[in-house]
């Protein structure tokens, strides 16, 4: 574990040092929560962390069990549904693969329009309580939402122009993120996390979108050589519980659970900002070598997917407009 990350665990107990309820006399909950991504990635650490700290607000009365690495049979793409079902009283949510459910839910992952984590944070101020609204349509309360680091375009190939990246074939990961890299000239595939690596290994796909930290997760540089900070979309992970489970709470639990959840998602976000660089030393000391994103090869890039915006905002109408508008005049960009 890195320093910045039980740097910002101890502020997180430091926290909880400030919270208090009243113990309740009901039987003691389990919850199982489901996370598609192996154990060792930082929003299984972050899961565990939460879960941790409900035990100990709640007085132990309410026990979150976490299971990494879909080892509970639910694949990204099905966590909205699974949670709205029952299947699981608890999820963690990849927004963006649930643009099949609720095209909405994909904004964040729109080619070249956020350009940070600070810009991030402001586009969530918009978009949000657009989520907690489908949540609750959903039969779920969204607890938080952590984004992932900056995205990467890893290949097994040196490339110093768009052109370079031509017919490769690369994994991605929702709807935008493969239409992105077939207008660039790739060839998408888009697969779930759980399908990545054996892909690899089959030599089904050649290059792969994703972030640092499931770069490490994949231990990509037994598979790939060269890794590219393209930077080019964003996405968050909701933590949301089934509707009737939370219901079943007792009050002091669910004022108490709120509280962790809102006290924990700033330090979640710490973590995710110092994520990056521990996960891109790790690839790097292992044979991944970064490569340049050539200001050719960026403007190639965003000219080839700069309409997808405007073809989204038309295409999913509702809120995406509005969002979208007022996240850039917030940055100065409308």
């Amino acid at each position: 574990m890195s320093f910045m990350k039980i740097k910002h665990l101890a502020a997180a107990g430091a926290l909880f040092g400030a919270i208090s309820m009243v113990a309740n006399t009901a039987s003691a909950v389990e919850w199982d929560l489901p996370l598609a991504w192996p154990d060792g990635n930082f929003h299984v650490e972050n899961a565990r962390t939460f879960a941790k700290v409900v035990g100990q607000v709640t007085g132990g009365e309410v026990k979150i069990n976490i299971h990494p690495g879909g080892s509970l049979g639910f694949k990204g793409p099905e966590m909205l549904t699974a949670v709205r079902d029952g299947l699981v009283p608890i999820g963690d949510v990849l927004l963006i693969q649930q643009s099949g459910e609720r095209k909405i839910l994909g904004l964040e992952a729109q080619p070249y329009m956020v350009k940070s984590l600070d810009e991030l944070s402001i586009l969530h101020k918009h978009f949000v309580p657009e989520v907690k609204k489908i949540a609750a349509e959903y039969n779920q309360k969204v607890l938080y939402v952590v984004p992932w680091p900056r995205q990467y375009v890893y290949t097994k190939i040196l490339a110093k122009t768009a052109d370079d990246l031509k017919g490769i074939k690369i994994r991605t990961y929702n709807s935008s993120t493969t239409e992105m890299f077939n207008r660039i000239g790739m060839t998408a595939v888009q697969l779930p996390w759980g399908e990545v690596v054996p892909s690899l290994a089959a030599g089904t796909i050649d290059a792969v979108t994703t972030s640092a930290s499931s770069g490490v997760d994949g231990k990509f540089w037994e598979f790939l050589k060269y890794m590219y900070p393209t930077n080019h979309v964003w996405s968050s992970n909701a933590l949301t519980v089934n509707m009737d489970a939370w219901n079943a709470l007792s009050k002091e639990h669910q004022v108490a659970i709120e509280a962790a959840a809102a006290a924990l998602q700033s330090v979640f976000w710490e973590v995710s900002k110092s994520e990056d660089n521990v996960k891109v030393a790790t690839l790097n000391k292992n044979g991944l070598k970064t490569g340049d994103v050539t200001a050719g090869m960026l403007a190639d890039m965003q000219k080839a997917t700069k309409p997808m915006t405007g073809e989204y905002i038309k295409d999913v109408g509702g809120a995406s407009g509005a969002i979208i508008a007022g996240f850039l005049k917030d940055v100065g960009r409308n």
